[in-house]
């Protein structure tokens, strides 16, 4: 029969072994990619510039732990989040630790707020201005990830076309390029390519999951 003290030995054991597998760098980056939808293992080693032998043993620990799960399509193999409550909780590992430690707003700071006075712009201020019908809202993240999930209103042009797409875009609206979150460089780099172009842009630096996180907070506070 279990005691108080074995109940806690056996919980916490297994609390652990979620720990266990978050405390590599790359395993968290993994999971922060698999976060914006289903990636085959070639295209987390792209993203994360690691061999796919070192994704693939990654992988491996994050399945082991629950974490991600995979199905195979074809000759590929694709993973992806075992639930949305992980994604929830790395938005609360971010806020966490940037909360705690001076050195990521710091780094935030030095990486994504030091590109030509790039201006930013808040969620509300999106809303209120998309509804205005007053900006054209960029998605600059692979394609598959627009399909899984986007800003409603958002157009899909992934960074590596925006260059050969630019005319595409109305030059009488600004433009607000978001991409994985606070920590994703691509909106940064759409926002140097469209301001270099003479296109008024802003940087949007949450996430599709804050879109959708703030709208049903919005919309509680409605009822």
């Amino acid at each position: 029969m279990l005691n108080e003290r074995n109940l806690k030995n056996l919980l916490y054991q297994e609390f652990a072994r979620i720990g266990k597998s978050l405390s590599s760098p790359k395993r968290l980056e993994i999971l922060d990619i698999l976060s914006q939808g289903p990636k085959s293992v070639e295209a987390l080693s792209k993203a994360t510039t690691m061999s796919v032998a070192n994704v693939s043993q990654h992988l491996q620990t994050l399945t082991n732990s629950r974490l991600v799960t995979f199905q195979k399509k074809g000759n590929y193999v694709i993973y992806e989040l075992a639930d949305v409550a992980i994604s929830n909780f790395l938005t609360s590992l971010h806020n966490l630790s940037e909360k705690q430690f001076v050195q990521v707003q710091q780094i935030k700071e030095e990486f994504l707020n030091a590109h030509l006075g790039m201006d930013g712009i808040t969620l509300s201020e999106l809303k209120e201005r998309l509804e205005k019908g007053e900006v054209v809202l960029l998605d600059v993240r692979p394609k598959e990830e627009y399909e899984k999930a986007h800003i409603p209103g958002a157009i899909s042009i992934p960074i590596e076309e925006l260059r050969e797409k630019l005319s595409s875009l109305p030059t009488n609206y600004d433009v607000v390029a978001y991409c994985r979150g606070q920590y994703c460089l691509m909106s940064v780099e759409a926002v140097e390519i469209l301001k270099n172009n003479g296109i008024n842009a802003h940087r949007l630096e949450n996430s599709v999951q804050d879109w959708h996180q703030f709208q049903d907070k919005s919309t509680g506070e409605l009822k």
